[in-house]
């Protein structure tokens, strides 16, 4: 990929929603909402402090995250549609336990 956040924004690939409800009901495409569920594609820097130091990222490429509704520019990067953001509207990593006691 040829594209590298600055600073303390991330790169996003929406992951796509369930087709059916936990009921078994198939969910139109018409009805479904834009998913608020990624995975990072790739990260900046981080932000710097006032002394100049660069203040490490939370998130790392490859994590399973969850951001706001409204958060992000959409961006096409090589044919892919992808979400730009500020580590701040990231609202938390998805881990194996969280999405063990999920299920």
């Amino acid at each position: 990929m040829a594209f590298k956040p600055l600073h303390d924004r991330v790169l996003v690939e929406r992951v796509e929603s369930e087709e059916k409800t936990s009921g078994g009901l198939i969910i139109p495409d018409s009805a479904k909402e834009k998913p608020a569920e990624g995975l990072v594609v790739a990260v900046g820097a981080g932000a710097k402090d006032e002394d100049g130091d660069r203040i490490a990222m939370d998130v790392k490429e490859g994590d399973r995250i969850l951001f706001g509704k409204w958060s992000g520019t959409e961006v096409t990067v090589d044919g892919k549609e992808l979400l730009i953001m500020k580590e701040s509207d990231i609202l938390g990593i998805i881990t194996d336990e969280a999405a063990a006691k999920a299920a």
